[in-house]
C-alpha cells in the first residue's frame, strides 16, 4: 500500500508550518518568521515553482522585514541612549537565561517574566560594567542609572519588534491563504 501526498494535503501541511510562525514570534527562543518561507517551500514541492513563486517571494520579503524590525528596534534604542555595543549582547544572554529560568534574581514568574526581565537585567549589568571603565569612567551610581535606562530601552525595543513580527506572521499566513 502506498501513501501519496496530493497538493491538498501538502497545502494543509504548508499552512500548518506557516502557522508555527505565530507562536514563534511571541516566544523569543523559538524560531518565528523563518517558518513562513519553509511553509512556502513545502507548497513549492506540491505544485512547482511556476505556480508557487508568489507565496515564496512574499514569505521571504516578510522574513526580511522581520529581521530588519529586530535590528532597527534594538539599534535605535542603543544608539539613541549612546549605549555600548555590548548592551545588546548582555540583553541576549539575559533573555536566554531568563527564559530558561536560570537567573537567580528571578525566582518568581517563569519564562514570560524571564523574557521581560532577563534582557533588562543583562543589559543593565553589562552596561553598568562597561561604563565604569575607560573611556567613559562614570561613577557606579551614574553607570547604574545608565545601565537601567539602556536595559529598559532594550526591552521596549524587543517588545516593539515582537509586535511587528507578530503582525508580519499574521500577514504572511493570510497572504499564503489568499495567494494559494
Amino acid at each position: 500500500m502506498t501513501f501519496a501526498l496530493d497538493s491538498d494535503w501538502l497545502w494543509w501541511i504548508a499552512l500548518l508550518v506557516q502557522l508555527v510562525a505565530i507562536p514563534g514570534t511571541l516566544l523569543p527562543l523559538l524560531p518565528g518568521l523563518i517558518w513562513l518561507p519553509v511553509g512556502a517551500l513545502v507548497w513549492i514541492v506540491a505544485v512547482g515553482w511556476t505556480q508557487a513563486w508568489p507565496e515564496f517571494v512574499v514569505a521571504m520579503v516578510l522574513f526580511g522585514l522581520g529581521l530588519a524590525a529586530d535590528l532597527l528596534a534594538l539599534g535605535l534604542a542603543s544608539v539613541r541612549l549612546k549605549a555600548s555595543r555590548w548592551s545588546a549582547v548582555g540583553a541576549g544572554v539575559g533573555l536566554f537565561l531568563g527564559v530558561l529560568g536560570l537567573l537567580p534574581a528571578l525566582p518568581f514568574g517563569g519564562p514570560l517574566v524571564g523574557a521581560l526581565f532577563g534582557p533588562w537585567l543583562g543589559a543593565l549589568v553589562v552596561e553598568t560594567w562597561v561604563t565604569t571603565k575607560p573611556p567613559r569612567n562614570l561613577g557606579w551610581l551614574e553607570a547604574l542609572r545608565q545601565g537601567s535606562v539602556v536595559g529598559l530601552a532594550v526591552v521596549a525595543g524587543l517588545l516593539i519588534s515582537r509586535l511587528a513580527q507578530l503582525s508580519l506572521a499574521l500577514l504572511g499566513v493570510a497572504a499564503f491563504v489568499v495567494l494559494s
